[in-house]
């Protein structure tokens, strides 16, 4: 396979959910590493844009919305004339696309038919059953610009170059309490994920000193109404914000807040990537374990009940696993954190 030695514009393909493109966003610091003078674009959908435009080592935005509804894919692909297209996440309408527009380098796994026909780079990369961080098995796809793509995951929080958040608007300013550590929990995952269930939210409240945490409730304008009467029944030092936020408002707050606690969600991958504190809630199952979603950060961490379980992997909805993490110790960690700057 010969090596890509001198790239000048490069496309990096992830379409799906924004915790899948945060943890793929790293590849653009490692390439910038290397070629600090290439272009780097990232194609995505729409909903995904303020996630990729914090990363200062992205060049520009494709949407991927707007190739979808082109009536000439390779020409709307020539339009951005680049090089390069590596596709994290595989689609068959973009890499058909990709050849016909002559782009020089097409990387993509193997394990694709529709690969072996649209891309000269083809890589044996296995997700389902591999025991790599998926940060790790986004990384591996760059072997063939002659990359050590065998990171640690503790050192791939450095590349994903998250400083371009922007300024917290003044009404979500007057939420936070100086004095306390701002704490954000978020219940639900639009059935991404498993969930801890709103019981253990509510135990972990419970648990929390008042006079040292102010409490936030985040979630989608969907999942508002599914949370309104646990909400309801909280304290009243908890404040509920779920619905009330732009997705750019949402990183702004949790980038202004202290730390957050999640299933395996984008937020939780958000709060990990901006250095707060992060604590996931993960099932032992693959490939939903942490070893391949845990989220990285210089502050993450994670729970799981470490067991060989297969007895709920087909019930979502009353998983054991994630019952099994208790309060008490997430609290036990929780109760050692100290504000961040």
């Amino acid at each position: 396979m010969k090596r890509i030695n001198d790239p000048k514009r490069i496309i990096i393909s992830r379409t799906d959910a924004i915790g899948d493109v945060i943890l793929t966003l790293p590849m653009a610091g490692v390439l910038k590493e290397k070629f600090p003078f290439c272009k780097l674009l990232f194609m995505g959908r729409s909903y995904t844009k303020p996630v990729v435009s914090l990363s200062c080592f992205v060049d520009e935005f494709i949407n991927y919305n707007d190739f979808e509804k082109a009536n000439d894919k390779p020409a709307f692909l020539r339009n951005y004339n680049v090089d390069t297209i590596i596709h994290v996440f595989p689609r068959k309408d973009l890499a058909v696309a990709a050849r016909k527009a002559g782009i020089s380098y097409r990387i993509g796994t193997s394990h694709r038919l529709y690969h072996w026909l649209n891309c000269n780079y083809r890589l044996n990369i296995g997700r389902k059953n591999s025991n790599l961080h998926e940060a790790q098995l986004n990384l591996a796809l760059l072997s063939p610009f002659g990359m050590n793509t065998q990171m640690e995951k503790e050192v791939i929080h450095r590349y994903f170059g998250f400083v371009n958040v922007k300024p917290l608007p003044e009404k979500l300013k007057t939420f936070l309490d100086k004095d306390k550590i701002n704490l954000i929990l978020h219940p639900k995952s639009n059935l991404s994920a498993r969930e801890w269930g709103l019981e253990n939210f509510a135990s972990l409240i419970s648990l929390l000193p008042e006079d040292r945490f102010q409490i936030f409730i985040t979630g989608s304008p969907d999942e508002k109404p599914l949370l309104k009467d646990w909400i309801l029944r909280l304290p009243s030092h908890v404040m509920d914000v779920t619905g009330s936020m732009s997705l750019d408002e949402l990183i702004s707050f949790v980038s202004s807040c202290d730390g957050l606690v999640a299933a395996s969600t984008g937020p939780l991958h958000i709060a990990a990537a901006l250095n707060r504190y992060a604590i996931g809630i993960f099932p032992p199952i693959r490939p939903m374990h942490p070893g391949r979603w845990a989220p990285l950060g210089e502050h993450a961490s994670y729970f799981v009940d470490e067991k060989s379980c297969h007895s709920c992997k087909n019930s979502p909805k009353h998983c054991s696993c994630m019952h099994q993490v208790s309060p008490q110790s997430v609290v036990s960690e929780i109760l050692n954190w100290k504000k961040l700057p």
